[in-house]
């Protein structure tokens, strides 16, 4: 699948200012404050900035940050892992592989079965719900 590439002036004007804030400069909204932090319907979590499918609600779990937090991404081309060394910390950034959204941080103090801790935040993130 050919990578989507839009201006930033394109990408102003598809998403909303958090969403922006988020998935193109690289930010983080507040702890504790996402709309799927306590979240636990069953489907999909999409890139709110492309709609490409990155996280299955099986995989979600209450990790405490204060973030959606999952254990594994929907398949291993749905997401792409990047060193960040940005405010003083060595970190693994997580972004859509579709759009190169930025979508959270990784961390290898999750569950098992991969230890892994999908650290993502909400604003860059859809919901799919389960069909009944």
């Amino acid at each position: 699948m050919a990578k989507i590439e839009k201006t930033e002036e394109q990408w102003r004007k598809e998403l909303s200012p958090e969403q922006f804030q988020i998935l193109r400069q690289k930010g983080t909204e507040r702890a504790f404050t996402g709309e799927y932090n306590n979240f636990k319907d069953e489907g999909v979590f999409t890139c709110a900035g492309c709609g490409t499918p990155l996280f299955e609600s099986a995989t979600k779990y209450n990790s405490g940050s204060g973030w959606p937090s999952f254990f594994q991404p929907l398949g291993p081309a749905a997401v792409d892992e990047h060193s960040d060394r940005s405010h003083g910390m060595v970190r693994t950034e997580v972004t859509c592989a579709n759009c190169g959204g930025h979508l959270g941080h990784l961390f290898p103090d999750g569950p098992r079965p991969t230890g892994q801790r999908y650290c993502i935040n909400s604003a860059s993130l859809n919901f799919q719900g389960k069909k009944k």
